[in-house]
C-alpha cells in the first residue's frame, strides 16, 4: 500500500466522524417576519381643500419641511375675528379699571342738583296750598295732587343721589373680574385660530420618507383623515413572530442575525419588544410544525448598516443556543 493510502486510511474515520455530526446536528431555531420603518400618519385638522402639494411619494424629506397645504381663507377670518374681540374685550377692562369719566360725574351732581330743587320747589307748592285749605280755598284734590307731586320730587332726588354715589364709588371688583375672564378667554380663542392657522401647512415632525399621499390636490379630506404618512427612523427594523418553543429563550436586548431577502451577508439585530401575548401569526411565518403553535409578536432593531433597505422585504432571523 502506498503512503498516500495509508494516510487516507489514518483521517477516515475522522471524516466519517465529522459527517456524522453535521448530519445529526439541528439547523438553528429561525422566525420569520419583514422590514419595517416607524409610520407617523398626519391627519387633517380641519375639513379644508389641498391648496399646494410639495412633496412626492418615495421623497426623502427632513425635519420641519413643508409637505402640503390647505386653504387657509376661513381659518384667517375666524382668527381676525377671535383678535377683533380681543381688542374689544380689552377696551372694556380698561374703561372698568379707569372708572367713571369727570364729565360724567359733573352731569350726575347737576341731575342731583335739578332735583332737589324741584323738590323744594314742590314741597313749598305743598305747604302752600295746605295752608289755602285750612281756609277752604282749594279743594282736597289739589292738595292731594300737589303732596303727590312732593313726593315724587323727593324720589327723583333720592335716585339722582344714588346715581352719583355710584359713580363716586367706581365699579365693583367682581365686574372686573368678569372683564378679565372674558379678556382672557378671548385671548385663548385668538391663541386656539392661530396654531389652527399654522396646522393648516402641514409640516415633517421628524426626517423620513414619504410612504403615502392619500389625496391629491383639490381634495378636500374629511376631519382625521390622513393627508401624509412618513416612514421614520435611521434604520428600518424587523418585525417577527417568535414561535411558541422558542419564546422562552428570547429577550428584549437579544442580539440576532438577521437575514434579508436578496443580500448574502446577515445583519447584526437587537430585540426591542417582545409581546407577552400570543399574537395571529401571518401565513408567511407559519413553519412546519410551527403552524399548530403559538406565535408572539417581536421587533428587532438593526444599525445603521442597513439603512438602504426597503421596507416590506421578507427576513429571516436565526435563534443562537444562547441570545445574550
Amino acid at each position: 500500500m502506498t503512503a498516500a493510502g495509508c494516510r487516507f486510511r489514518q483521517i477516515l474515520p475522522a471524516m466519517l466522524c465529522t459527517i456524522m455530526l453535521c448530519a445529526c446536528s439541528k439547523p438553528p431555531a429561525q422566525a420569520l417576519g419583514t422590514l419595517e420603518y416607524d409610520r407617523i400618519t398626519l391627519p387633517a385638522v380641519v375639513a379644508e381643500r389641498i391648496v399646494a402639494i410639495d412633496v412626492h411619494e418615495g421623497e426623502r424629506v427632513s425635519a420641519g419641511q413643508q409637505l402640503l397645504q390647505l386653504n387657509p381663507a376661513q381659518t384667517r377670518a375666524g382668527l381676525a375675528a377671535a383678535e377683533a374681540l380681543v381688542q374689544q374685550q380689552k377696551e372694556a377692562l380698561a374703561e372698568l379699571l379707569n372708572g367713571p369719566r369727570v364729565e360724567d360725574i359733573a352731569q350726575a351732581r347737576a341731575t342731583l342738583a335739578a332735583a332737589q330743587s324741584q323738590a323744594r320747589e314742590s314741597r313749598a307748592y305743598d305747604q302752600r296750598l295746605l295752608a289755602l285749605k285750612k281756609r277752604n280755598y282749594v279743594s282736597v284734590d289739589d292738595l292731594d295732587r300737589a303732596r303727590a307731586a312732593a313726593g315724587s320730587a323727593d324720589g327723583q332726588v333720592a335716585q339722582a343721589r344714588a346715581a352719583l354715589d355710584k359713580l363716586l364709588h367706581g365699579n365693583r371688583p367682581e365686574q372686573i373680574a368678569q372683564a378679565r375672564a372674558a379678556l382672557a378667554s378671548a385671548l385663548a380663542q385668538a391663541d386656539a385660530d392661530r396654531v389652527l392657522l399654522g396646522k393648516l401647512q402641514v409640516i415633517a415632525p421628524r426626517a423620513g420618507v414619504i410612504d403615502s399621499l392619500p389625496y391629491r390636490l383639490g381634495d378636500q379630506a374629511p376631519v382625521g383623515a390622513p393627508l401624509a404618512i412618513l416612514l421614520v427612523g435611521e434604520a428600518p427594523y424587523a418585525r417577527i413572530y417568535v414561535p411558541e418553543q422558542q419564546r422562552a429563550n428570547v429577550h428584549v436586548g437579544d442580539k440576532l442575525k438577521v437575514f434579508v431577502t436578496g443580500r448574502a451577508q446577515p445583519y447584526t439585530g437587537r430585540v426591542r419588544m417582545l409581546r407577552s401575548e400570543p399574537a395571529f401569526t401571518p401565513y408567511y411565518a407559519l413553519i412546519g410544525d410551527d403552524a399548530s403553535r403559538l406565535s408572539y409578536l417581536a421587533e428587532v432593531s438593526l444599525g445603521k448598516d442597513a439603512a438602504d433597505l426597503p421596507a416590506g422585504l421578507p427576513v429571516r432571523v436565526e435563534f443562537a443556543e444562547s441570545s445574550r
